[in-house]
């Protein structure tokens, strides 16, 4: 049997598959800066990501929310819902966002998955795990300062073989030519990633996937 079945479309409303999971909330949330001259940047690969996402998805356009500090969308998807978020507190007070909405959806940090970028990695990897270390990434840090460690993450590797003496600059820097070409299918396969958590309801793996 598949996993995933498609249901007549009967309503709008109903969600498009359905699995044996049960009722759950997960939050998504994508890390970057908000401000338009960030767009495109290393730092910003989070904030593609959840609109990749969202377009695959048919999520409704973001909304912002000031009291939670995000811009947000919301869907349910294998009856289950889904808020991605992305923080406009900027990078290193993503954890004051974070804390907020899931206090509001009343969602535990085992239904959090962060998506950001990860110098430490190579271009063309991406890894997943539960647990951890922020390993230096300020984002990072701020969320687990906010409700602990324990929630998944999906680490988009923007890193270079050459060692980088700037790191500011370099995750502030934007992808060169020959980078934006491969950007896609790394994006492409992170809403895979998501895609299979969220509809098969098994943990979020500890993996490496090499797209390149």
């Amino acid at each position: 049997m598949a996993l995933l079945q498609k249901k007549p479309q009967l309503s709008s409303s109903l969600p498009l598959y359905t699995t044996g999971i049960g009722d759950n909330r997960f939050l998504v949330i994508g890390l970057g800066n908000p401000e338009k001259k960030y767009d495109g940047t290393r730092h910003n690969i989070g904030f593609s990501c959840v609109d990749a996402f969202a377009i695959e998805h048919d999520f409704p356009k973001w909304s912002h929310k000031s009291d939670q500090r995000s811009d947000i969308a919301n869907q349910q998807l294998a009856n289950n819902q889904i808020i991605l978020i992305k923080p406009t507190t900027y990078m290193n007070k993503s954890g004051d966002a974070t804390a907020s909405v899931a206090q509001f959806y009343k969602i535990s940090p085992s239904n959090i998955i962060v998506i950001y970028d990860d110098k430490d990695v190579q271009l063309g990897q991406i890894r997943t795990q539960v647990g951890g270390s922020s390993a230096g990434h300020n984002g990072v840090t701020s969320i687990i300062d906010a409700i602990g460690s324990e929630f998944g993450r999906v680490r988009v590797g923007i890193g270079r073989e050459e060692l980088v003496e700037d790191t500011s600059r370099f995750v502030l820097s934007r992808f060169s030519k020959d980078e934006q070409e491969v950007l896609p299918s790394i994006i492409k396969e992170t809403t895979a990633i998501l895609t299979e958590y969220i509809f098969s309801g098994s943990p979020l793996p500890k993996e490496t996937r090499n797209i390149l």
